[in-house]
Order: structure tokens, then sequence, then C-alpha cells
């Protein structure tokens, strides 16, 4: 005999059954709770927040950090001696964090924006702590080997920090939903009105902020200066490896102004091109000398130098991932290449009417040029037949002997010592200077180059700021850039500044009207056992209220006691029947 229970009947929750389900592996709608989580769950809510916001920092780190990857790699080989692109595991490994971390927040707010209990699998918890200490060690490791790029955050707000402005705005104006939400829902309490103290606080600080801004690109069209010039950073090294004639003529072709070499002396005196202490890096000194792959190397000879290979190198270890691009033809040329002397380079720039600037070494003091430097490198200036005015020296000793030549330093002086020394321009790392210094020295008719500058935003940054030239690696990037990236005037920018702002005090205010609009009809309706994830999902979708009712999957066994006898009685309403024992329909 078949007994009839009017039981109540579910209805689907699909989206809520694959949000719980994937965040804490609830996919049964009676595990589900719908009471405050427990502080231990809080607790991980907020680490989960953290790791967002470190997370977030981070990927925003080494997307600016890009204009420096050869620099960073360049530094861990002279800890390590081997050469490796570090930059490839730090980047896949912050994408996935960053990825997983987002994914976890945004189920953690649709938990709380639809009432239900927080409660994060332990697999999750442990991959979030894992995500969250690879990246503190991350960062620990970037200070110690790195620490004069944290700079770079600084320098790159004063091109980004409207844009991030725009961004943290539409953030914390969409948060206003969950806020008013969770204020709105329940009885009164002073956590509840210091979180909506802290979130008031956050949204009038941040429509305000803008007031800190320095950015060089907020100016008149009228007051832009013209384009700063290139120079050839060690030629093109993205396009030729660094130093050699062919890297110098593709900075020429690319529209370079200027070449830049590092200077080394060899042991019978020949100057040549060498960026490093030791051949390891850009030639094959392993295989053609492996006992002296360690030697500095000024202490080769130039017949020893000429006989290695300083392109193979290049193609090997694709440094800067322009390999793929270039042609067979190229790639050819690039594994024939050889060690370039300063006199090479010196006639290819007077060929083309260029200037130079030399970054030279000084020998060691048991080197046998030691005292003579300073000669070989002024006897192949005569020899290359370059004009003086179109040499720029480097060196930070010896400036005394220095005549005829154009001086500069990397140093970053004042004024006064700029003068007593005999200096015309200045060589400045952008990381250690800043807007009023660059003015300042421009304005005493102080040249003044700005390196490494490889990316667009940052050249176009230095452009408003009306540095005269720039030192890159990436002259054929640059080169496409025939305006900054953006420009706008300052009235322009405060009518956006103003009007974000106000739209989104309007949104946010029209969102806790809402909110509370819904829940007094609610609590007058005297709907006290309403769902509140019903009440959240009507207030965003307006659907009419269902005939069916919302009730968890415990209820239907629990009812059992009240009418079924045997597990084996089975209950029908319409066309759907269930049994104790198994369920089915």
């Amino acid at each position: 005999m078949v007994k009839h229970q009017a039981f109540q009947v579910y209805e689907k929750q699909v989206f809520l059954s694959v949000v719980t389900g994937i965040y804490g592996c609830r996919w049964k709608r009676y595990q589900r709770s719908q009471d405050n989580s427990s502080k231990w769950e809080c607790a991980w809510f907020i680490i989960l927040c953290n790791s967002f916001v470190l997370l977030l920092f981070w990927v925003y780190f080494w997307l600016v950090a890009q204009n420096d990857f050869n620099d960073f790699n360049w530094l861990v080989f002279n800890r390590s001696g081997e050469w490796n692109d570090e930059t490839i595991p730090i980047l896949t490994s912050t994408t996935v964090g960053f990825i997983y971390i987002t994914f976890l927040l945004i189920l953690a707010l649709f938990h709380i924006s639809l009432g239900q209990q927080l409660n994060l699998h332990w697999v999750h918890k442990i991959g979030v702590l894992a995500t969250l200490l690879t990246t503190i060690s991350g960062v620990v490791s970037v200070d110690d080997i790195w620490r004069d790029e944290w700079n770079v955050l600084l320098v790159s707000l004063q091109s980004t920090a409207p844009f991030l402005h725009l961004a943290a705005l539409v953030m914390v104006t969409a948060i206003s939903w969950l806020v008013a939400g969770y204020v709105v829902r329940k009885q009164r309490s002073n956590f509840q009105v210091m979180v909506l103290g802290v979130y008031i606080v956050i949204h009038l600080a941040l429509c305000l902020v803008p007031l800190t801004f320095t950015c060089p690109c907020i100016m008149d069209r009228k007051m832009l200066k013209p384009a700063p010039s290139i120079i050839g950073q060690r030629g093109a090294p993205m396009l030729a490896p660094e130093n050699t004639m062919m890297s110098f003529n593709r900075a020429l072709q690319h529209g370079a102004s200027s070449l830049e070499a590092d200077i080394t002396i060899s042991v019978d005196g020949v100057p040549f091109l060498m960026r490093d202490r030791t051949l390891r890096r850009t030639t094959d000194v392993r295989r053609v000398f492996p006992s002296r792959q360690f030697e500095d190397a000024s202490f080769f000879n130039w017949t020893e130098l000429r006989s290695l290979n300083s392109g193979r190198w290049f193609l090997e270890s694709d440094p800067y991932w322009t390999v793929k691009s270039l042609s067979v033809k190229d790639r050819s040329r690039i594994g024939n290449l050889t060690v370039c002397s300063l006199v090479e380079m010196l006639r290819l720039a007077a060929r083309a009417n260029s200037s130079a600037l030399l970054n030279i070494r000084k020998p060691l003091p048991d080197h046998p040029r030691f005292r003579s430097w300073f000669m070989d490198t002024l006897w192949t200036l005569q020899k290359a037949g370059i004009s003086q005015k179109k040499v720029t020296w480097t060196p930070d000793t010896d400036r005394g002997r220095v005549r005829g030549l154009q001086q500069a330093t990397k140093e970053k002086l004042s004024l006064q010592e700029i003068k007593q020394r005999g200096i015309t321009s200045l060589t400045l790392d952008y990381r250690k200077t800043n807007l009023r210094d660059i003015q300042k020295y421009l304005a005493s008719n102080v040249s003044v180059t700005v390196y490494p500058v490889n990316e667009p935003w940052l050249y176009s940054l230095l452009w408003c700021s009306g540095v005269p030239s720039v030192s890159s690696d990436a002259p054929h990037i640059l080169r496409k850039v025939p305006y900054p990236v953006w420009l706008m005037s300052r009235s322009a920018y405060n009518f956006i500044w103003i009007t974000s702002d106000l739209v989104s005090l309007a949104v946010v205010m029209g969102i806790f009207f809402f909110q509370n609009y819904h829940m007094i009809r609610w609590r007058i309706s005297g709907m006290q056992n309403y769902n509140p994830e019903q009440i959240m999902l009507s207030a965003v979708a307006r659907r009419p209220s269902r005939n069916v009712n919302i009730m968890k999957e415990k209820l239907i066994f629990s009812e059992g006691d009240n009418g079924l006898g045997s597990p084996e009685e089975i209950c029908e309403i319409g066309n759907m029947r269930y049994s104790h024992g198994d369920l089915s329909c």
C-alpha cells in the first residue's frame, strides 16, 4: 500500500551547488548552512583577502618591472655564475597563484552575498597557504637581489595612478552590494557599525586620493617638448647580441641617435666591448679556453678574444624572447659573430654621423695596462677618426686628463659638484631620480640621459617630463611611439575624476537604499523565516514570488517519522517519487 503525503518540493539550485561545492565541497543541499560563519572560517577569509592583495601587488610589480627583466637575469647570473631566464618560472607561478586566489575570493564573496556559511575546504586551505608563502619568499628574494627595483613602483604610479584610481573606485563601488547586504540584513551590532564606518572612510579617501597625484602627462599639449632622442645601449641587444657590430647596425637602422658601449682593455692594450667581467655569458670561452673561463676578460689578448664566438649564446639562451622573430639569414649572421673592438664601433658611429657614449672599466691594479689604459683609449679614438665632441666619456676617474671629450657621470650629484668636476651631462638610472631633479638639472643646462628605458609607458612618462635623451635596449620599440601613450589636460582629468566620484557615490547610495527597501518589505510582510538567499537572488533578478518553497534535503528524511512506517514506503508528489532507501524520480 502506498501512502501519500504532501512533502515540500525542491527547486534546483545548480549555481549555488557549484559555488558551495567548489569552495567547501558542499555539493548537497543538506550540507549547506545559513548560520553565521565560525571565527576560524572568518580568519581564513581574512587570510584569503590578504593573499589576494599581496598577489595583486606582486602581479603589478612584475608588470611594470618588465622594463628591467634583462637586468634581473644579469644580476642573478653574477650571483650564480649561470645564465637562466629566471623571470619565466616567476611569471608562471605568479599568474597561476593569482588566478587561483582570485577565483577562491570570488566564490567566497558569492557565499556572503547568498547568505551561505563560509567553509573553505582543507585542500584549498593548503593551496592558499602555499601560494601565500611562495609569494612572501619571492618578495624577500627580490628585496635581497634587486632592492633598487622597488622604486619602479613609485615611478610607474606617475603614469598609471589615474587608471588605478578608476579601477579601485569601480571595485569599491561593487563591494558596496555586499556591505549593504551585511549591514541591512541582520540586526544592528557594533561590528556592523564598524564595518560600515570603515567602508565609508575607505570610499571617501579613494575619492580624494587624486589630490596627491603627480602625473607629468597631465599637462597642456602645447607644453609638450620634442621626443627624447634614443641611445642604443649596447646597440639593439633585443635584435642581435649585445656589444657586437650587428647590434650597433640594428640600432642605427631603427633610429638611434647615439651608441652606448661597455669598454674593457685587453692585456695587450686593445679596447674591446664587453659588459661582464668574464667571458662566460656572451662567448664560447668554455669550449675554447675551458681552464680560463672564470678569468677576468681583460687578461685575454686581442688574438684570443678574436677567436671567440660571441653570437651563438644569443641564439641558444634567447635572452629577450626575440630569436624566433629573426630571419634565417639574420640567425646565420649572428652565429658567426665575434668580439667587437672599440675602434670598429667608433668607425661605424663616425660613418653614420652618430655620437658615442663610452662606459670604460678601468683595469685592475695587477693588469699590465693599469697605468696606460687611458692613452690606449685616446689612441683608439684618434685611430677611429671620430670627432671628440661626439664622444662622451663616463669613467669615474682620471677626469682631469680628459680634454676635448664630453664628460658624464652616472652619479647623482649636486649642481655645485657638477660645476667643480666639469661634467656636462648626467646618465641616471630612472629608478634613482625624480622629476624635480631632472627639471633642476635641465634648468642649469646640464644634459640628462635616463636609462634603461625599454617600455613605451616609461618612454612616454620621461617624454612628458622633458627628458632630452634615453638609453634603451629596444630602440626598435621606442621608435614606434610617435606620441605619449596618454596625454590629458588638467581640466579634462579633473572632469573625469569628479564625475567618476559622483557616479560612484550615487551608485553606492542607490544600492544601500535598494537593499534597505527590500528588507523593509520583507519584514513588513512577516516573512521572518524566508530564505536570505532568496532575498538576494530576487533582489538581483526581480523574479516573482515562487509557489514552490525551498527546504533542505534533511527535511525529507526527518518527515518520514511523521507518516511513513517503513523505508520501503514511497511518497508520491505529482510525477516524483522518493524512497528512504533509494532516492529516485
